[in-house]
């Protein structure tokens, strides 16, 4: 972030205050655990309604865009969430992980472990409930007119009328984040692995991102 003199601004940030918030667009991949296209956000797939959580040692992203709407579950129940888009993303260390309902399972995936091979994605889009990290933005416009934003990519956009944000750059550090949603053009996992985790049949080691 800059400040009204142009100099970085540095913070760590949490969803439950939205206008200061900083969404960042990261997942993992396969359709086991969330939908991914290149069609518009919120319109694209009903989700579950079932949140996943997500971390990164670092994510660089090119084009950012930040704006509140809402996810639609197959019943039509409504999820609030901060949507954001980043137009060119790159993970490093890439984690998610999501339990099984019902079932004491949980599915990890994890990608971009190596320094010099992140993860990459492209005109990513994710529903967010909550996000903890340190950000720094590149020239960053607060409380732009959602409809305008553009930085994000092609879909990256909101209602007339409503708070949106939207940066040149954005790196965050220590990302931890919850999601319901993420959709993304294209999704480049170097180093994929894909593991389950069940009671007594791991290796000791957390089965979740965080």
């Amino acid at each position: 972030m800059k400040d009204a003199q142009g100099d970085p601004a540095y913070g760590r940030t949490n969803w439950r205050r939205f206008a200061v918030a900083v969404a960042v667009p990261t997942a993992a991949a396969g359709a086991l655990v969330f939908g991914m296209s290149s069609g518009a956000f919120a319109a694209t797939f009903a989700v579950s309604g079932q949140s996943f959580k997500i971390s990164a040692d670092k994510l660089v992203g090119t084009g950012f865009a930040q704006y509140g709407d809402q996810d639609t579950t197959k019943g039509g129940t409504p999820i609030p969430v901060a949507v954001s888009g980043i137009a060119s993303a790159e993970l490093y260390n890439l984690c998610q992980s999501v339990k099984t309902p019902g079932l004491p399972i949980t599915l990890t995936i994890r990608a971009g472990r190596e320094d010099n091979k992140p993860a990459k994605a492209t005109n990513l889009l994710i529903g967010v409930s909550e996000l903890s990290g340190d950000a720094e933005f590149t020239d960053i416009n607060i409380g732009q007119d959602a409809s305008t934003l553009g930085l994000g990519g092609k879909d990256a956009n909101g209602h007339a009328g409503t708070f949106g944000q939207e940066a040149k750059k954005v790196t965050i550090t220590g990302l931890r984040q919850t999601a319901v949603s993420t959709s993304a053009g294209t999704f480049s996992l170097t180093g994929l692995n894909m593991k389950i985790n069940w009671p007594g049949g791991g290796d000791g080691k957390p089965t979740e991102c965080f």
